[in-house]
């Protein structure tokens, strides 16, 4: 079972296991984390912007237009934003680390 790494907004790691296909969104939720994902997954808000690490980033699907689009609303955005709904977990992302961005 894959597993993420999730440095939350105080600075504290938690790694927390995924199930392959589902959102890394829902496993930090899931996982009682500090994360808001107000639309539920639905890419609609950005409460549930994370900054990827570096090693990961050039993994992932690239961000699409509605996703870069609901990136430009949100604040504190780097390079390295992403939407965690829209990543999905994969065998081939085990590890995973990422940053909750500031509520």
């Amino acid at each position: 079972m894959p597993s993420i790494i999730v440095v939350d907004r105080d600075g504290s790691e938690q790694t927390i296991e995924a199930k392959a296909g589902h959102k890394v969104m829902e496993v930090i939720r899931d996982a009682g984390m500090n994360i808001e994902a107000a639309c539920g997954g639905c890419c609609a808000c950005a409460t549930c912007h994370v900054y990827v690490d570096g090693e990961w980033f050039g993994k992932l699907v690239a961000a699409d237009e509605e996703e870069t689009d609901m990136l430009d609303l949100a604040m504190d955005v780097k390079d390295n934003s992403r939407l965690s709904c829209q990543l999905e977990m994969s065998d081939a992302l085990d590890g995973l680390r990422v940053e909750l961005a500031p509520a």
